[in-house]
């Protein structure tokens, strides 16, 4: 069960969650994605399924397959469809047995709700736009993750301009506090700042704005990894 966690809201975590669900059934998996958002649920809204059933029927004894809303992808979703924050944990844990891969889209920040699909998960990716002040909120994230033995796997880095923002000498300038203070983080940042690889940079999408090519190829990386790892 992969946590897809970020320190801010608004970073991509549900887009990454949907897209990378959606680049994992096309390598033949069947994952199934999860919102664990029980305060700010949109998983529904990006996957365009319904907002229940969800997580009260799992709770409630229905296999979450059963009640999973397939997309065209071929990605099962389900929607918190109200579930109360403090139920999350006890809903999670029902998919551990799940033959696919588990995609939860976490809570933002670093608060109870967001350290209890934490909890319950295997392994983090860690998700940010490459602004300072979106770095060290995901490293708040990232050592939350650590604390309740889920690790981070690595770190995709949401860009909103739609470029690539690595330099060609692959350095980035910094901040005073050591932190790339232009947008640029490269690898070895990702290592230094969160010790885990950047394992993907990747687009933004909205409804007016569709994603770029280079997301595509981004979430299709990012799932060929995440496949290899068996997570």
């Amino acid at each position: 069960m992969l946590a897809i966690a970020g320190g801010k809201g608004g970073c991509g975590k549900t887009t990454t969650t949907h897209r990378l669900a959606a680049e994992l059934a096309r390598l033949g998996e069947t994952p199934l994605a999860v919102d664990a958002d029980a305060e700010m649920p949109d998983l529904h809204l990006v996957a365009d399924v319904p907002a229940g059933p969800g997580l009260p029927a799992v709770t409630a004894g229905d296999r979450p397959r059963s009640v999973a809303h397939r997309t065209a992808g071929g990605v099962d979703v389900l929607p918190t469809d109200g579930i109360a924050a403090d139920a999350v944990p006890a809903a999670l844990r029902r998919f551990r047995t799940d033959e696919g891969p588990v995609l939860v889209d976490c809570p933002a920040g670093a608060g109870r709700d967001a350290t209890r699909p934490l909890r319950a998960a295997t392994r983090t990716l860690l998700v940010t736009t490459p602004t300072p002040a979106a770095l060290r909120d995901t490293l708040k994230t990232a050592a939350m993750a650590r604390t309740v033995e889920t690790a981070p796997i690595g770190v995709v880095i949401v860009d909103r301009c739609g470029r690539d923002a690595e330099r060609s000498d692959g350095r980035s300038a910094r901040s005073a506090n050591g932190q790339p203070s232009d947008g640029r983080l490269t690898d070895a940042d990702a290592r230094r700042l969160f010790d885990c690889p950047l394992l993907g940079r990747v687009s933004s999408a909205t409804r007016e704005r569709p994603p770029a090519a280079e997301s595509g190829d981004g979430y299709a990386t990012l799932a060929r990894t995440v496949h290899k790892r068996n997570i």
